[in-house]
């Protein structure tokens, strides 16, 4: 391509670009001063041209990298053709994407949406829907649970049901009718789940929470209990769901279908990059719905859904759940490992392509020492390192992965006992340091 024939925005100078989102944007991320331009695979790049091995995956959304051939070509064909019809009117891939996510997850029926946090704003719609029935009538059953250390989005309602206070303090009040369980603490979840519930909403593996998973003695009496007292069970696998534990679905592990929940929620790597999230339910609790009780402008256009048909058809066909259950295994032995070379590792937990490394210091320092080394990861609640890699990460790149978080925690370690009279090394990467889920 031509100079004369490069758009503008991509002609100018990095120092423009910066300039520019500093000016203009709103003062939401702390970002290092550097420009990615371009990915292949695992790697991303930036504006002078240096290569980072992504081991966060755009925070678990580019689940097949960067430009994947099979996905280019979709997009490219469908932007020739429609990016956009009104839901008006039915288009010709959201039906068939719907059939497929039914498929995958046992449920019924689907509602498209732009984002996780839409996603969990249209389930908490449908919850309360369902508990009014026919005759319109809740009878008082409005209260909500979710557990604590969850993290649900940033709208108003999704917020209500994140329990971390520094997320929920700048924009109280809240929702009210919200109550969190103690993850895992059946004899809780016992006492407040009654007839007035009307949902409990559960991530089966919590990513921002630290990659805990639920218990399956925990899960189990969940839906017992959501039965028993005609509430619908909600599981969030915004993060965790789509392949990303090395099952189509994390709360598949559970058990058969009697096990599973009434609605689920999805998003992150659903489309490959573009903006689409989907409301997945039992035709019990789907029934709820009727025309003009809920909608969306851009929710399951024709370009995103023909990318998202893509996507799991790819994850099918290329055998990406056993590479991500193969891989994972090989990244968790690596750090377990690592663990015993450096004390300051506590934990290794995850699943699949799902990973958490808890410490006993801050994570900050080996992010920003990470990003100086040309690889990208992040850390949650300050102490835990999230992994998040695409599933379609090599072996070889596992073992690159290990070799340079080696040399990483080498050189922070080599740092924080060096002498205290030495000066602080400047830290200007806390951006991704404990950057948090972004749901829009």
């Amino acid at each position: 391509m031509s100079e004369s024939h490069i758009p503008s925005a991509i002609a100018q100078s990095e120092a423009d670009i910066l300039a520019a989102a500093n000016r203009h944007l709103m003062n939401t991320y702390r970002r290092p001063a550097i420009v990615f331009t371009h990915g292949r695979g695992c790697y991303i790049y930036d504006a002078q041209g240096r290569a980072y091995l992504d081991f966060l995956g755009g925070i678990a959304v580019n689940a097949l990298g960067y430009a994947h051939p099979r996905i280019v070509r979709v997009m490219r064909r469908e932007a020739g053709r429609a990016t956009h019809f009104s839901n008006l009117f039915h288009n010709q891939f959201q039906g068939p994407l719907a059939a497929k996510l039914a498929q995958w997850s046992g449920m019924d029926r689907c509602f498209f949406t732009n984002s996780g946090s839409e996603a969990v704003e249209g389930a908490l719609k449908l919850a309360r829907a369902a508990a009014r029935g026919s005759d319109g009538d809740a009878g008082g059953k409005t209260r909500i649970l979710a557990l604590e250390n969850s993290f649900h989005g940033r709208t108003l309602g999704a917020l209500s049901l994140t329990h971390t206070e520094k997320y929920r303090a700048p924009f109280q009040p809240l929702m009210p009718g919200v109550e969190f369980v103690r993850l895992n603490d059946v004899a809780d979840l016992e006492a407040k789940l009654d007839d007035r519930v009307c949902a409990l909403f559960i991530e089966p593996t919590q990513g921002e929470g630290g990659i805990h998973g639920v218990s399956a003695d925990f899960w189990q009496r969940a839906r017992a209990l959501a039965t028993q007292h005609g509430a619908a069970l909600i599981a969030d696998e915004i993060q965790c769901g789509l392949g990303r534990t090395g099952r189509y679905f994390a709360y598949q592990k559970f058990g058969g279908r009697e096990m599973w929940p009434d609605i689920v929620t999805i998003a992150k790597p659903l489309a490959a990059g573009l903006p689409l999230g989907a409301i997945l339910a039992r035709e019990k609790f789907a029934a709820a719905f009727h025309p003009g009780l809920h909608g969306s402008t851009f929710g399951g256009g024709p370009l995103a859904c023909a990318t998202a048909l893509e996507f799991l058809s790819i994850v099918d066909e290329e055998g990406m759940l056993e590479n991500v259950r193969l891989r994972g295994e090989e990244i968790r032995a690596g750090l377990e490992k690592l663990a015993r070379k450096f004390k300051f590792i506590r934990k290794v937990r995850g699943e699949g392509l799902m990973i958490g490394v808890e410490l006993d210091i801050d994570g900050a320092p080996i992010v920003e020492e990470a990003f100086r080394q040309g690889v990208i990861i992040n850390c949650t609640h300050e102490r835990v390192l999230r992994l998040l890699p695409p599933f379609t990460v090599r072996s070889s790149q596992v073992k690159q992965f290990l070799r340079k978080l080696k040399k990483i925690l080498e050189s922070v370690s080599a740092r924080a006992n060096s002498s205290a009279t030495q000066q602080p090394a400047e830290q200007p990467f806390t951006s991704i340091a404990h950057e948090h889920t972004a749901r829009s």
